[in-house]
């Protein structure tokens, strides 16, 4: 393959759902159709970038400078394991959800022509934004640096707060505010201890299998630490790292359900992402194993995960319940990086990927409900499996999922994170880690189970549902077959695992 198209296959994944979300924007129909937002055109750019995408898996440029601000500091692109699996795990996230929205936010029940005119401008915004964040997390994954890395990490925070404001309500004012302040509090931490490890060190940063840092001498090793740490805090805001986590449970309830989906699967594993470059691309797993950095990550991320699950276990609204299950869910990802083994390590990529599998069908089987029944609180849906079957169905395989009950693939993920934590040479750090992943398993079924026992299994005396919801029309097919899509690929997930341990635990192994 020509050098050109090799650059081609390289930047088109970034610039085609750029250049669809502005074709988008100034979409127009004519005749009696002229208030849809264009069904086909959007599905068609769904797959294409898909296809796109996986192109780029096989046949994108190993490095690319986009572009040069000085002689020494450069946009890069690179491709490696971890931007391969983001870029595949992004685009199957963000095609099967777009493909759901198209008949979610359709909004059928609009009698008036102003109404109508509104609510195609508001589906016109959240699907040119859509497409953008799509391409703004591609390029995330393809960053070659901390400089290029954090371009495209400011701009996924920019474009993709529109999608939480999407309803221009009050409470969806105050979510987007709050999605701001933490992302520019986190941010402004990560570009800190971005100066400060430049300043110290003299470095490219570019990302580099070990770390990129030179050697540093003992009066610098301190505030390499502390940079570091930062950076961590910075980019765990993004993943809902305890202390900055409160921007999840105020913006999923108020975001549609299909960019709550993409929040909790994708938005919040760019922070993930940000923290395996940092730690194993930048600073490298010898600098920090046995340091206060180690411990105190370590402590943070068990904190969320078991904080997250309790919250979840006492939360009544169900957009909300997921939210604190994903500061939970996400914080195994964090405490397997945090353990520096490459065991725990491919735990936590594992987890990553079932995480945004299983997420992504439990928020698009709560915007079903909520969608057909507005019913919003867990208690309110008793018998509720009885109109919606195929919807309880799927939810039922990714709540066992998430807490890890074989074949559904969230057990392997847990395995291995658990087989990481031992060993550790501090088996007492593992083992408190492993006590505490069980007892979040268990405040898991407690919070997710009980929903689809109170669904399938409600008793006498309870609300009457229409048990015709998900053949009346009111449920649209093509939302039923991409929860239906999601539950079987966590299936096959979890029972096909070993392929991902042949092809990346040799790779993984190598950055240690």
């Amino acid at each position: 393959m020509n050098d050109f198209l090799t650059k081609l296959i390289t930047i088109l994944p970034i610039l085609f759902p750029i250049c669809g979300g502005i074709l988008v924007a100034f979409y127009e129909r004519k005749g009696d159709h002229r208030h849809s937002f264009g069904k086909g055109l959007l599905i068609t750019l769904f797959i294409a970038e898909t296809c796109i995408s996986g192109l780029y898996v096989f046949f994108g440029a190993e490095k690319l400078v986009i572009f040069s601000f000085t002689d020494l500091v450069s946009a890069v692109l690179k491709k490696d394991l971890f931007t391969q699996i983001f870029t595949v795990m992004t685009s199957f996230v963000f095609c099967l959800t777009g493909i759901y929205a198209t008949d979610y936010m359709r909004h059928d029940d609009m009698k008036t022509e102003e109404e109508q005119n509104v609510k195609t401008l508001a589906g016109k915004t959240f699907f040119c934004f859509y497409l953008v964040v799509w391409g703004v997390l591609l390029g995330l994954a393809q960053a070659g640096n901390l400089l290029t890395f954090y371009m495209f990490y400011e701009l996924m925070t920019v474009t993709s707060v529109v999608l939480v404001v999407h309803d221009m309500t009050k409470e969806a004012l105050f979510a987007a505010k709050k999605y701001i302040y933490y992302s520019i509090a986190g941010a402004s931490f990560a570009l800190f201890g971005f100066a400060f490890i430049a300043k110290t060190t003299g470095g490219s940063l570019e990302f580099l299998p070990g770390g990129s840092l030179p050697a540093v001498n003992a009066e610098s090793n301190g505030i390499i630490l502390v940079s570091i740490f930062l950076m961590i805090l910075g980019f765990g805001a993004k993943a809902g790292l305890f202390p900055m986590h409160g921007w999840l449970p105020s913006a999923h309830p108020v975001a549609p359900a299909p960019a709550s989906a993409v929040l909790s699967s994708i938005i919040c594993k760019a922070g993930v992402l940000g923290i395996i470059r940092v730690v194993f691309f930048v600073a490298g797993p010898d600098l920090l194993r046995g340091t206060w950095v180690q411990w105190t990550f370590i402590l943070i991320a068990l904190l969320t995960v078991f904080m997250g699950s309790m919250l979840a276990y006492k939360e009544n609204v169900l957009k909300k319940r997921l939210a604190y299950s994903t500061v939970s869910q996400v914080s195994y990802i964090l405490f397997g990086i945090a353990c520096l083994n490459p065991v725990s390590l491919f735990g936590a990529i594992l987890h990553m990927i079932y995480h945004a599998c299983l997420k992504t069908t439990l928020f698009l089987n709560a915007g079903t409900v909520i969608y057909s029944t507005e019913k919003h609180k867990c208690t309110e849906l008793c018998g509720v499996g009885r109109a919606l079957p195929v919807t309880l169905t799927t939810f039922t395989v990714a709540s066992l999922g998430l807490v890890g009950i074989p074949p559904v693939c969230g057990f392997v993920s847990k395995w291995y994170l658990c087989m990481g934590a031992l060993d550790m040479k501090e088996t007492v750090i593992g083992y408190v880690g492993i006590s505490i992943l069980l007892i979040s398993a268990l405040l898991t079924a407690g919070y997710l189970l009980s929903i689809v026992v109170a669904g399938f299994f409600p008793g006498q005396d309870v609300e009457e549902f229409d048990e015709n919801l998900e053949r009346s029309g009111k449920v649209k097919k093509g939302m039923l077959v991409v929860m239906a899509l999601l539950a079987v690929t966590a299936l096959l997930l979890g029972v096909f695992a070993k392929i991902f341990y042949n092809l990346s635990f040799d790779m993984i192994y190598n950055l240690f």
